[in-house]
């Protein structure tokens, strides 16, 4: 929010010696965060003085309309300027830059020559001295003194600070609400704007008939002005404050909205009252509902959304945007003022729903304070009488239905307790009330306490966000002050060091980024749709995601089931920005309902206390479960091509070996077998086992399923379920024997179907204790083995620890070893 200092000093009585320095030290000492403090004193160097038009000169001989103009600058002769503008006319004020001046963007002013004639300065428009982006003419002032300094008439004396507003200060989305955090913080008088006008009575009768039928409406106020000129312009001082704001000054009955909304922070809206029929009536949108809003985009309303409407239909988008059917507009000249009050979570979903943030639905959504509707109706009222000449309606409609605020009960010692500084009860009872709120038991009175050793609180209308004592216990601290609160250095206690699964999980990521993978995050959110595009079966378990009752983003409201399903999209991103070759990695958890869920057992738990045991238990146990998955996805060139070097495409066989570096670095033993999963290839998938017992699938994606997610053919991916894989045991020192080696081929014929993999592990555990190394050398295949017959031709490394093998010991165990295969699998050796 942007508030010039004039403005501020309205309702905070601002030393007259007050620097910005001190102004910015102060704002930031309330907890304010400044942005950004825009000096416009600075804006233009050098002369700039009001003049006035003496004479006008029309030079008809260029292509455009050219003025020659003697302007009276105050000096002994009037000056030549040329000037193209024609919004201005003898005897005219005007804003003159003499010679020696420098505007915005380093335009540097100067006598020269120009369509013939000397233009000894310039006459400026507001775009020209960056103080609007209005260009359609230049200023004209309705008053100042010949030769003076302009910058007072064109709000080039004055310094504006660009404030960030965080959630729990929505009160201070107003000059009322800065103002008063101001006054405390330099310890001068504040002044309640409220106070400019007086509250009036509700009358039976009303300016327009109403009715509210939505609990999400606390109160609705409606006053009424006839015979205005709506579309007069502002006052010189409202446009001039409304601009330095960072709003452009559209006509009477808008600026006047807006203004109210800076000043008080609470919402105006105006309707064309000639343009409403029937009556207004506040309720929820009825499904298929639509409206136009003031930004001409046609909304289709959510049964959740409250509008405001006549006998037509939706005429606003309530607490965030009017429509256009009853926007004032050139034809206006009777106008009804609505301020409302309406809930700050409806309007904020109704905002995010939309995709439609508001300056109405920045306050609305962070709590305007209810108790001045009225107020701000009648100031506002008052304003279009004052400065557009109408006429007041007697009737006021005020639909009241607030609840009582409800009190807060402090322990007197908490604030010392949570902040570590030594509270007394004055000074907390002091900095309550400049928070606003009343302090009706546990004050010193007469010598006695009342209320023992709690304080009750009851909070001001415009602190909704003080409902609990830790808020309390905040302003007490923040009042009084940050700096008094000592920095000290937290003691560091000693930990345990990472743990086993914590180890595993660098190891992982360690090991991948060494083989050439790039890891990455995603969010772990998925569309709907994104079971189908992953091919996954209507029965499959992956498909029973869970829903996020208030997600980030509408088109993905489901956790995801398998980390593919999020790791698609960062590989989607790195295509379209340009990438082929990729070969990324994730890990991170994965969400399946717990056993026997469903979204009929969710119970909302209170946070005004602790919940019972028993609630605590049943929330525990519907929590979803959460195991973590590391899946990879490589596509493109696994070798690029080079000078000499043909280079080669990523297959599924990358992918397997991705997973058998993890598994290697989570220390266990992993089992590749054929498998069939969506969404890879039916024919190149592997299924991952450890111990017998399957703990993921790696190979190449299903081509449809590259097709839907707009991934290249032939992409490859794996994932592996990591809290499936044992814990690795403590690895037994090596036996390194100084006996040389025995070096044995074997070559055993198999059915096509079998998995090398298998046919080694059988190997393995026939060899022995005496097998120091086996590895898989050659795979051959010919119709001399037989039909769908191949030949896997492995090295076997045997050696001894305490001799040198001989050859028929050697022999014997690869007789031990093809024994092995033979009965699992048929193998014979190949001669």
């Amino acid at each position: 929010m942007r508030i010039p200092v004039s403005w501020l000093a309205e309702y905070a009585a601002l030393p007259a010696d007050l620097s910005t320095e001190a102004l910015d030290a102060a704002l930031v000492e309330a907890g304010l965060e400044v942005e950004e403090v825009d000096d416009l004193r600075g804006r233009v160097t050098g002369p700039l003085v009001v003049g006035r038009v003496a004479s006008i000169e029309e030079l008809t001989e260029f292509k455009k309309p050219i003025r020659h103009c003697w302007v009276e600058v105050g000096e002994a002769e009037p000056r030549s300027v040329i000037c193209g503008a024609r919004n201005f006319a003898e005897g005219d004020l005007v804003v003159v830059a003499l010679p020696g001046a420098e505007l915005p963007g380093g335009f540097k002013i100067g006598s020269r020559k120009t369509y013939g004639r000397l233009s000894d300065g310039m006459i400026c428009s507001a775009s020209e001295l960056g103080v609007s982006d209005d260009h359609d003419g230049i200023i004209v002032l309705p008053e100042g003194d010949v030769g003076a300094d302009a910058r007072p008439l064109v709000g080039l004396d004055e310094v504006v600070f660009e404030l960030a507003i965080t959630p729990d200060m929505g009160y201070c989305f107003s000059v009322r609400g800065i103002a008063r955090e101001v006054a405390h913080r330099l310890g001068v008088a504040f002044t309640d704007p409220v106070a400019k006008a007086a509250e009036p009575k509700a009358t039976a009768g009303q300016p327009f008939p109403l009715s509210v039928e939505t609990d999400g409406c606390t109160r609705f106020t409606l006053r009424a002005v006839r015979d205005v000129d709506a579309n007069a312009e502002a006052p010189e001082w409202m446009a001039k404050r409304l601009t330095q704001a960072g709003m452009r000054p559209l006509g009477l009955a808008v600026d006047v909205t807006n203004y109210l909304m800076l000043e008080l922070g609470h919402p105006l809206h105006a309707f064309d009252l000639d343009a409403l029929e029937g009556g207004l009536t506040v309720r929820r949108a009825n499904p298929g509902e639509t409206l136009t809003t003031l930004d001409d985009v046609e909304r289709v309303l959510d049964p959740e959304d409250m509008v405001i409407c006549d006998a037509t239909g939706p005429l606003s988008l309530a607490g965030v945007m009017g429509g256009q059917t009853s926007e004032v507009g050139p034809t206006t000249s009777n106008v009804l003022i609505e301020a409302a009050h309406w809930n700050p979570v409806s309007i904020a979903r109704t905002s995010r729903r939309h995709k439609l943030t508001s300056e109405a639905s920045k306050r609305y959504e962070r709590g305007a304070d209810a108790a001045i509707s009225m107020l701000a109706a009648q100031r506002a009222a008052d304003l279009l009488v004052e400065y557009g000449g109408g006429t007041l309606v007697a009737e006021v409609a005020d639909v009241d239905r607030r609840e009582p605020i409800a009190p807060i009960v402090m322990p007197v010692d908490l604030p010392s307790k949570t902040i570590g500084v030594e509270y007394d009860r004055e000074l907390i009872v002091a900095m309550l009330e400049a928070a606003g709120c009343e302090v009706v038991g546990g004050k010193v009175k007469e010598g006695t306490v009342e209320g023992g050793d709690v304080f009750t609180v009851v909070p001001a209308s415009w602190r909704p966000d003080l409902t609990d004592p830790a808020d309390l216990v905040e302003e007490v601290a923040r009042l009084h002050g940050y700096g008094h609160i000592p920095s000290s250095i937290p003691r560091a206690i000693a930990g345990t060091g990472l743990s086993s699964s914590q180890r595993r999980r660098r190891r992982v990521a360690r090991a991948l980024a060494d083989n050439g993978f790039v890891e990455t995050y995603t969010f772990p959110f998925v569309s709907r749709e994104r079971a189908d595009e992953l091919g996954l079966d209507e029965k499959d378990p992956q498909r029973e995601a869970i829903a996020v009752l208030n997600p980030l983003d509408d088109a993905a409201p489901l956790l995801r089931t398998t980390v593919l399903a999020s790791l698609v999209n960062a590989v989607k991103v790195n295509l379209a920005r340009g990438a082929r070759d990729l070969a990324v990695f994730e890990e991170g958890l994965v969400f399946q309902p717990a056993e026997g869920w469903t979204e009929l057992d969710l119970v909302a738990l209170p946070v005004s206390k602790r919940p019972a045991d028993e609630a605590i238990e049943a929330a525990i146990r519907r929590l979803p479960v959460q195991p973590r998955h590391v899946a990879a996805v490589l596509c493109g060139q696994a070798v690029p091509v080079g000078v000499g070097v043909p280079g080669r495409a990523v297959d599924w066989t990358d992918a397997v070996e991705a997973a058998e570096v993890v598994a290697e670095a989570s220390g266990v033993q992993l089992q590749v077998a054929q498998g069939e999963a969506a969404p890879w290839h039916p024919g190149r998938c592997a299924e991952l086992r450890v111990d017998g017992l399957p703990v993921g699938h790696a190979g190449e994606l299903h081509p449809e399923v590259c097709d839907r997610l707009g991934l290249p053919k032939r992409t490859v991916a794996m994932e592996l379920d990591l809290s499936a894989l044992p814990a690795a045991g403590l690895a037994p020192a090596p036996v390194i024997s100084h006996f040389p080696a025995t070096l044995i081929d074997v070559a055993v014929v198999v059915a096509e179907a079998v998995p090398a993999g298998e046919v080694e592990s059988a190997l393995r555990e026939g060899a022995g204790e005496l097998l120091d190394g086996l590895r898989l050398f050659d795979v051959y295949r010919d119709a001399k083995l037989g039909e769908d017959r191949k030949s896997l031709a492995f090295k076997l490394e045997l050696r001894a620890a305490d001799r040198t093998l001989t050859n028929e010991e050697g022999v014997a165990v690869r007789d031990a070893a093809v024994a092995v295969a033979a009965e699992r699998f048929g193998a014979s050796i190949r001669v």
